[in-house]
């Protein structure tokens, strides 16, 4: 994929002309530092100020003052002790006390999985890597969701359910052994990385193209065409392919005041952190790693939770980074449980899939989402909303600010509405999927995103600027982008879109046009500018398209390129 040959530098000098050209709100440059440098060091209190929607406080969990350490019970720190046992009896000594922290202090600890009971604060000193043993009969199959789906799994390294007062605190490092679990692509790995693999054991594809774990996970591949959940009905059934049921690596089901704030996870088997159906949860100060090859290597998947915080983190993953779910199809519109009062802030994320993602599994609704002040290195795509025909489900309320993005190898602002499970980036066994546009009947089936806010985003060296596209049966509604610097190889382009407004959007695109806009309606550009294309910058496509308001534009007559198609009555110009 061609890459633009922008120094470093350059996206330095657009961000500072956004801030002049544009005033950031109002704010002088060094009004802009303080307020970067107080972001570093805000309390949960800091980040309520100017959120969009009417935000609960998170309430954050409060321990009493005891403590023991997982020494104290027998545990070795060597990295070979199966310390298991000893991390039961220190989280039941603590419950006794009436909770408490159980401390992890220096050293190598292998276990199996941990069970978390309520009031329990497992804190991970520096210098001390929980290691999650890679003998899979450790892990018994319960009953959970995954994918968005209610199955089977494997039970995850750290597991709860129904509990109040939980967290994990510390510096420490917690690992999850992943790659004991995980299939590869060969397209993925460094000839001499993918030998070494091969070399481990496990068993390949016959197309020699994947490396499976096991004989088991890939003849239950085979089976298996809804992603990674096999289409069986009996624990039975799932017994017999339990090795290819690789668990999300922190689990807490139905949890009332969670905290996350200070560890490094990394390497799970399948999502790293899962919070689902929790209410009061507080993730900070994380640093979230996963190899870049990893499958479903996820970093946060927030999923019908209820007022939430996620601030000063790091992500460095294999799949989406940040995202939100809420359930898919059925299942998700049966459950009912939107993920909702979310502030997220103070986050940068390198290698992902997505840096902020919506979907696709959100079949139970997202909405009063706060995104703001992060910075997205290399992901695959900066914004990401995803969905398809049969989730259902409604994406509204989310305000997204000052965003950073550069090196985005695909779209840095993405809305795809026809989503059938692909990566960012086709990988040699995908094909691209063909966007449908005939109209179906709208139904509980039918996904619907609207009332999205964006501000004060800055993208550099990039392949697309913004690709917005809904279904021809239930637009992408309400959508607006302002005060933005877009510099990439292509422009933007908006399809089956209504109610879209553009605002201060200066699109710096090495080919085509800066907008092309196809079969939508009710769109107004204020104050857009674009690199001509043979003298124009906006093409307007598609007898679908109405109601194209330019009258604030800035742009002339000569600078607009109409098909055949759109009548004359569907532009408003000067």
């Amino acid at each position: 994929m061609k890459k633009i040959n922008v120094k470093n530098y350059y996206f330095l000098i657009l961000t500072i002309l956004g801030l002049v050209f544009y005033g950031c709100g109002g704010r002088s440059s060094e009004q802009v530092a303080e307020g970067n440098m107080a972001n570093k060091t805000e309390n949960n209190s800091d980040i309520y100020s100017g959120v969009e929607f009417d935000m609960p406080k998170v309430n954050e969990p409060e321990f009493p003052d005891n403590s023991v350490s997982v020494v104290d019970f027998g545990a070795k720190g060597d990295g070979i002790f199966d310390n298991s046992e000893a991390f039961k009896k220190a989280i039941d000594a603590v419950v006794e006390k009436g909770g408490g922290k159980v401390i992890v202090p220096r050293g190598i600890w292998m276990t199996g999985p941990i069970r978390f009971q309520s009031n329990v604060n497992l804190h991970v000193n520096e210098g001390a890597l929980i290691r999650f043993s890679e003998d899979k009969s450790k892990y018994p199959l319960i009953e959970t969701s995954f994918e968005g789906l209610e199955t089977y799994r494997c039970l995850s390294p750290i597991y709860g359910k129904n509990l109040e007062n939980i967290a994990i605190t510390g510096k420490g490092i917690i690992d999850g052994s992943g790659d004991a679990w995980r299939p590869v692509k060969k397209s993925k790995m460094a000839s001499s990385a993918w030998k070494r693999l091969v070399k481990s054991g496990g068993v390949l594809s016959e197309d020699g193209r994947t490396w499976y774990p096991s004989k088991e996970y890939e003849q239950a591949n085979k089976l298996t065409d809804n992603f990674n959940v096999p289409p069986f009905e009996t624990k039975e059934e799932f017994l017999a392919v339990k090795d290819f049921l690789r668990p999300v690596m922190v689990s807490f089901v139905n949890c009332k005041k969670v905290l996350l704030d200070g560890p490094t996870f990394q390497n799970s088997p399948a999502w790293n952190l899962h919070p689902l159906m929790c209410e009061d949860v507080t993730i900070r100060n994380l640093t979230v790693r996963n190899p870049w090859y990893s499958q479903n290597g996820d970093g946060l998947d927030l999923e019908s939770c209820k007022n939430v915080v996620i601030h000063n983190n790091s992500f460095d993953v294999g799949d989406d980074a940040i995202c939100f779910k809420s359930g898919k199809n059925e299942d998700g519109r049966k459950r009912g449980m939107p993920t909702e009062n979310v502030i997220v802030t103070n986050n940068v994320v390198y290698h992902g899939h997505g840096g902020f993602v919506v979907g696709s599994e959100m079949s139970g609704g997202v909405k009063n989402v706060k995104v703001s002040n992060c910075t997205f290195i290399g992901t695959d795509v900066g914004l990401r909303f995803k969905s398809t025909r049969g989730r259902g489900g409604v994406v509204e309320n989310i305000y997204i600010s000052d965003i950073h993005m550069i090196d985005i190898p695909t779209e840095a602002i993405r809305f795809n509405m026809f989503y059938e499970g692909q990566s960012p980036i086709l990988e040699e066994d995908q094909d691209p999927v063909e966007s449908d546009s005939d109209l179906e009947p709208v139904t509980e089936e039918t996904p619907s995103f609207r009332n999205i806010h964006m501000k004060n985003i800055w993208v550099t060296s990039s392949e697309t600027g913004a690709f917005f596209q809904g279904l021809p049966e239930m637009k992408l509604e309400n959508v607006s982008l302002e005060n933005a610097i877009l510099e990439a190889e292509n422009g933007v382009t908006m399809i089956d879109a209504d109610n879209i407004k553009l605002k201060n959007v200066k699109v710096i695109q090495e080919k085509g046009k800066a907008l092309t806009i196809f079969n939508s309606s009710n769109v107004a550009l204020d104050q857009f500018s674009g690199n001509p294309d043979d003298n124009k910058v906006v093409r307007i496509l598609g007898s679908g398209s109405s109601n194209i308001n330019l009258k604030d534009s800035g742009l002339s007559a000569d600078q607009l390129a109409k098909g055949s198609n759109v009548s004359e009555e569907a532009i408003q110009l000067n």
